[in-house]
């Protein structure tokens, strides 16, 4: 009996493990299996495709040996070019050697991670993927005019159906993922952001030489903007113009970190994060939390939720967010109304006289204080209560997680017994 307790026991904390892993894959690790494509290797971490590969599932790498690998870099193209180019083989499905072989109607049209990215128009960012007679498969980027110059060599890696790392003849050629890439001294950030939703944010930050000289100072060191869609900041725009001259370069510059943030970075590195605007006791900073492939921006005031990634270029990043995120150094949090007294406490409460209801109200109303352009802002009504449903869910998921470990435990010491 004991011995099949703890042969279930052993069962259940397999399959624990199981779940915990089934998920995880490093394309590094992979790949330093593989002396012969240890060039393709390096670049994906020095352009930090690497983590971007890591953090997803379903997906198929098309790696390229190290002769390939020195075809393409003959060319002498920018780290950014080199980017586009190799994130052009990397598709958002998987194909397994089988499975290539197995293609519906013979032929496939996929995705890739240079697609995703909204820097490729049109189909430029698809990948054409065709199986030939005699076991021959091709490959040809989608703007290539239909060209499948590259073919299938062999499986690599294959854990289904998470990762797929399969080997290709030779790079795919694409005008548009080899075109130069400016270097981050040459983009236009505000143009960016005006071109993608956020004008008006890209305008105002324009408008104000102090907030954008410390943009552009800080664009080839490293730098990951959050800004606004226009909806909401156009809202906010009658606030941000109460702000005194000072204030309203801080308030645009807290929408700027100092260093490069990759999407997966977010979601990695939770915590307290800096920005442009923070300066010794002046703080000016934010909490990015993520829940799944959410990513969320919280002050003490409110919450914004990144909706799209503008740009991912290494060293600048662009996103945009839902809300005008609120510093606390600049605005106060709305309070709750107190709850209304309970019918029998109303009651059974004394009445006051007439002139005593005036004297309070006149007492209250000097004790009012006055609005000043140097005192924090209000922030919107409903953000509070975002703030609050935020926290209640957190609540909810950890304690979630907390009863699943110990119920878990129990049923451990259950079998042991």
């Amino acid at each position: 009996m004991m011995g099949q307790r703890q042969h279930v026991v052993l069962l259940i904390f397999s399959a624990f493990l199981l779940f915990q892993t089934s998920n995880a894959h490093n394309i590094t690790r992979l790949l330093a299996k593989h002396p012969s494509l240890s060039t393709f290797n390096h670049y994906l971490t020095l352009t930090h495709l690497a983590p971007e590969i890591n953090r997803r599932t379903t997906i198929t790498v098309l790696a390229l040996d190290n002769a390939a690998m020195s075809s393409l870099l003959d060319k002498n193209p920018s780290i950014y070019t080199i980017k586009n180019i190799l994130s052009l083989h990397v598709l958002l499905d998987y194909f397994g050697a089988k499975k290539l072989h197995q293609i519906r109607n013979g032929t496939a049209l996929a995705a890739t991670m240079f697609q995703a990215t909204g820097v490729a128009p049109g189909v430029s960012g698809f990948v054409n993927i065709t199986d030939f007679k005699g076991g021959k498969v091709g490959f040809g980027a989608e703007d290539n005019g239909g060209s499948l110059n590259s073919f299938f060599v062999k499986s690599v890696e294959e854990l289904p159906y998470n990762i797929s790392v399969i080997q290709i003849s030779k790079a795919l050629p694409s005008v548009v993922a080899e075109a130069p890439t400016p270097g981050p001294s040459e983009l236009n950030i505000t143009g960016i952001m005006s071109a993608h939703g956020c004008k008006v944010f890209a305008d105002t930050l324009l408008a104000n030489p102090e907030a954008m000289g410390t943009y552009e100072d800080n664009v080839n060191g490293g730098l990951t903007v959050f800004c606004p869609m226009d909806d909401p900041f156009k809202a906010f725009l009658p606030k941000y113009k109460n702000l005194t001259a000072s204030k309203k370069a801080s308030f645009l510059e807290f929408f700027g970190v100092p260093v490069y943030q990759s999407l997966s970075m977010l979601k990695s590195n939770n915590g307290l994060m800096n920005t442009l605007a923070t300066d010794g006791a002046s703080k000016f900073d934010f909490t990015v939390q993520n829940e799944g492939e959410e990513v969320t921006l919280k002050t003490r005031v409110n919450t914004a939720k990144i909706t799209g990634t503008l740009i991912d270029e290494q060293p600048v990043a662009i996103y945009t967010i839902d809300k005008v995120l609120l510093p606390k150094e600049l605005f106060k949090a709305a309070l709750s109304p107190a709850p209304a007294p309970a019918p029998e406490e109303a009651a059974d409460a004394p009445k006051g006289s007439k002139s005593k209801t005036k004297s309070k109200s006149k007492t209250k109303s000097k004790a009012a204080p006055t609005p000043d352009s140097d005192s924090p802002a209000e922030s919107p009504d409903d953000d509070p209560a975002d703030q609050v449903a935020d926290d209640d869910n957190a609540a909810m998921c950890f304690g979630a997680e907390r009863l699943a470990v110990v119920g878990l435990s129990f049923l451990l010491v259950f079998f042991l017994l």
